[in-house]
């Protein structure tokens, strides 16, 4: 039970720390029949950009081939960058820190 008392009051002191307020600095999208895409840049240096294009429209194999990245930065402050394909081959990610 003492250790049950312990943890909550450990998540209560996690919730109650201030936390820092993130910005939405740039923000554009668009959608239309043969695909969408979209884009965002935040404060704290999370950044997104995504296309992605509808292949084979109306047929029955229809399908959305999706190209992308993200970016962030990891509290060590290093900033971290991911490509990636979405699309009949599955999710392919491409990044420095990722193992090949």
């Amino acid at each position: 039970m003492k250790h049950l008392v312990v943890f909550c009051l450990v998540i209560v002191a996690a919730l109650a720390a201030p936390q820092e307020e993130v910005s939405v600095l740039r923000s554009d999208s668009s959608i239309d029949q043969a695909g969408y895409s979209f884009t965002y840049e935040q404060s704290d240096g999370q950044k997104r950009d995504e296309t992605g294009e509808v292949k084979n429209a109306g047929q029955e194999n229809e399908s959305i081939a999706v190209r992308g990245s993200f970016q962030f930065t990891a509290p060590d402050g290093q900033t971290y960058t991911v490509n990636y394909v979405a699309d009949e081959g599955g999710f392919r990610p491409e990044a420095s820190h990722i193992p090949v």
